[in-house]
């Protein structure tokens, strides 16, 4: 009998990035494509958050349904549950989770730092406790790669170091000297033609770290390059303003991806400096807590005035949950505790975000972007919603 769940086919196209345009109004916007052994991303995308391999309340035919090009899944967590011998056991990640497009993965590394009370950080790699049973466990630069390439992932992340925004500048500096040698760890232990590899350039709001770290990657064989460490406790203003200095000096010829931000005005502003991909968790798990994304603004669902709203969350949406169902009902499931409400709230919060930078797309094409980001940031703020 055939398996329930067939493994994708892969197109055997090797990685790829191409710089279609670039946007003529002024902003450093780019849209471009990335080729990979499992389709095509357009670019500016954002990408949906599957940590353990599903993106939490929603199914892989939700996500086509919404135009998601690309999911992410986590190395840390997918090691420690279900495990490498039952991914493999089931064919790798993409057949597992019967997600036919392509798949990030992170390197685990920010997870192991964000439990720096149990985790012993050595120049071999870092030594930790799992969150789920308190096992010892040890992830270095070698695994982290040997992980992700059982996992199958078409864009595997390189193994760094990512220290909070509190750190002193001596473990700043420290930690981007760390994530260079690591980094070099990681390109040697490759043995796959067939996926990608890219490296994160950390430093906090360091700019002149920053440069360093960028300085140090940006003449090794990495496919694509990250912007790591942002959004873990410096202001928004302080995480766009180091954006604004250091997008524009990666690579040209190469993805440009800002780890873990994505608010609609982080996507806004962020694709106007030159960035071309961008995951976060906070759509989906907003949308598990009843806040839900519109063009002029959030809207909390548990608030009494929507009770008896007849209005679907966005009028200009097209997403099954604005095509179906009302305000006043959500706010009811919610209220009932249904899980039907996560579903369909994060079903919205994705594909709001994904028409948005699908119209980011298009706007850049028509060499406006400015006036397209201009607007849209103005409807937010205008708080109607």
């Amino acid at each position: 009998m055939a398996p329930v769940n067939p493994a994708p086919p892969r197109s055997g196209a090797r990685f790829g990035f191409e710089l279609l345009t670039t946007d003529a109004g002024g902003t450093e916007a780019r849209r471009g494509r990335v080729t990979t052994a499992h389709g095509v991303v357009e670019t500016p995308v954002f990408m949906p958050v599957g940590t353990l391999g599903t993106v939490k309340a929603l199914t892989p035919a939700h996500l086509l349904e919404i135009g998601a090009e690309i999911i992410l899944g986590n190395t840390y967590h997918l090691y420690l549950r279900p495990g490498l011998e039952v991914v493999e056991a089931l064919g790798g990640l993409h057949r597992m989770a019967a997600w036919s497009r392509p798949i990030l993965t992170d390197s685990g590394g920010f997870q192991v730092f964000s439990l720096r009370d149990s985790a012993r950080i050595k120049e071999s790699g870092v030594t930790f406790r799992s969150h789920l049973d308190g096992s010892a466990h040890e992830l270095s630069p070698e695994r982290a790669i040997a992980i992700q390439e059982t996992l199958g992932s078409d864009i595997m992340m390189a193994f760094d170091e990512c220290p909070p925004a509190s750190a002193s500048p001596a473990a700043m500096r420290a930690a981007v000297e760390r994530t260079t040698r690591w980094a070099k760890r990681c390109i040697a232990a490759r043995t796959r033609e067939d996926n990608a590899l890219f490296g994160i350039v950390q430093g906090g709001t360091d700019r002149a770290l920053r440069e360093r770290s960028l300085a140090d990657l940006v003449d090794l064989p990495f496919d694509g390059l990250a912007l790591g460490g942002l959004s873990v406790g410096e202001s928004r203003e302080l995480t766009w303003s180091t954006v604004a200095a250091l997008a524009p000096q990666l690579p040209a010829d190469r993805p440009r991806y800002l780890m873990g931000v994505g608010t609609p005005e982080d996507l806004l502003v962020c694709i106007g400096h030159g960035v071309d991909m961008f995951d976060c968790v906070l759509p989906t798990r907003n949308a598990r807590n009843a806040r839900v994304m519109t063009p002029e603004g959030d809207l909390n669902l548990r608030n009494t005035r929507h009770r008896l709203d007849d209005r679907p969350i966005d009028e200009s949406c097209a997403c099954y949950t604005c095509r179906t169902f009302t305000r006043g009902y959500l706010r009811h499931l919610h209220k009932a505790q249904e899980i039907l409400f996560s579903t369909l709230a994060s079903l919205h919060n994705l594909a709001y975000l994904i028409a948005l930078v699908g119209g980011a797309r298009a706007a850049i094409e028509a060499g406006d972007y400015a006036s397209y980001r201009d607007e849209l940031l103005a409807r937010r703020r205008s708080g109607l919603g």
